[in-house]
């Protein structure tokens, strides 16, 4: 018994320093590798399943401000932005704002965590080609989450590591939504 509580206070210690490590790490940054009109024909030519099983191409959101945010189920600063990110979805919609999430886990796991966790945006399950897609769309460091910005044109203006800072990113937004397509 004294072995379990000594395994479950380790486990627990190392719990708290992730969360504190993952706490201390600084706002989202621009990503350093803009990307290139490949990069931007392969996500627009990429489709995967929402949480109902539907395929969803990507190409159905060209024309709008799109926000793509790749992220993982059991990625604590993910989960954390996401209500974030659907206030932003709501407010902004009929000014041709669309987020979309591209998950790094499978359809069934995507499914599980929209059951408890409904969002205002679509969400898609990548598996293992969301992560190949995010490389591809600058993401060089494997890092969740990590969110793109693209223009009405289809051109990347903007990327981002690590937890969004919410603001900055309305406030980018914002010349973008007041240019009518």
């Amino acid at each position: 018994m004294r072995a379990n509580a000594r395994l479950l206070i380790t486990l627990l210690l190392a719990v708290m320093t992730t969360l504190a490590v993952i706490r201390a790490l600084p706002p989202a940054r621009h990503a350093d590798n803009p990307t290139d009109a490949s990069s931007n024909a392969v996500l627009f030519a990429a489709s995967f399943p929402d949480a109902n099983g539907n395929m969803q191409a990507l190409s159905q959101w060209r024309g709008q401000v799109l926000v793509v945010n790749f992220w993982a189920t059991w990625c604590p600063p993910c989960r954390e932005e996401m209500p974030e990110l659907s206030r932003l979805q709501e407010k902004y919609q009929t000014r041709g704002l669309r987020i979309v999430g591209i998950a790094t886990d499978d359809a069934g796991k995507l499914r599980e965590f929209v059951q408890q966790n409904p969002v205002s945006y679509p969400l898609l399950a990548g598996d293992s080609e969301a992560s190949n897609l995010a490389a591809a769309m600058g993401n060089n460091q494997s890092v969740l989450p990590y969110t793109v910005v693209i223009g009405r044109d289809g051109k990347v203006l903007a990327s981002y590591f690590g937890l969004l800072d919410i603001p900055a990113l309305e406030q980018a937004l914002q010349p973008l939504l007041n240019t009518p397509s």
